[in-house]
């Protein structure tokens, strides 16, 4: 792809690229089965932007372990962790074919769609709005699996993503949040981050 053509070596732990090929690419998949199932070109528009992250995460592991292997038995070693790095990278791919159809309008049949509809958790991918409540707050003084049934699982700032964010990460004005939950509970999470009132039920 043109965009690994502007990346330079960093010297990065493998196994620290390898984790985060790994978690990116689970959160792809999620989205993209969203993304078809509810017709949402929006959430395949981050699928792709993910891909993108995968393949230089790519990239740079292979970069990183041809420069570690010093012999023999250091490339024997890579080799498991390579394999793995393929596998991720070829899931990544079919999660963004999959979001590929989406924004090609070529989805599913309506009843599927409709059916999907009815599952308990849903994703959802929100932008926070300024005058959100939810700007300057950290994830678990929110406690929103608690509050409203909704767990944040991803932030895009930017160009930058926090794969499963911790508890002290503080959210900020025009971050992309996607999150997990009750359709209930994401309704009142869209509202949250447009800067509507929200009622918490006790």
């Amino acid at each position: 792809m043109t965009h690994l053509e502007k990346i330079r070596y960093k010297p990065i732990s493998v196994k620290k690229i390898l984790r985060e090929m790994k978690d990116i690419s689970e959160v792809m998949i999620d989205l993209a089965y969203s993304a078809a199932l509810f017709n949402n070109a929006d959430l395949a528009r981050e699928v792709m932007e993910l891909e993108e992250r995968v393949d230089t995460l790519s990239y740079l592991l292979n970069m990183n372990a041809m420069i570690a292997a010093r012999d023999a038995g250091d490339a024997e070693a890579l080799i498991s962790i390579l394999t793995v790095a393929a596998a991720t990278n070829e899931i990544s791919d079919a999660a963004a074919d999959i979001a590929k159809l989406v924004l090609l309008e070529i989805g599913i049949h309506p009843i599927v769609r409709e059916a999907f509809r009815r599952i308990e958790e849903q994703l959802i991918r929100v932008v926070v709005k300024p005058g959100s409540k939810l700007v300057n707050k950290r994830i678990g003084d929110l406690d929103l699996a608690a509050q409203i049934g909704v767990d944040i699982i991803a932030i895009r700032r930017v160009k930058k993503w926090i794969i499963d964010p911790k508890d002290d990460e503080v959210i900020r004005e025009n971050d992309v949040l996607i999150a997990r939950g009750s359709p209930m509970g994401i309704e009142k999470l869209r509202a949250m981050a447009e800067g509507k009132e929200v009622v918490i039920e006790e």
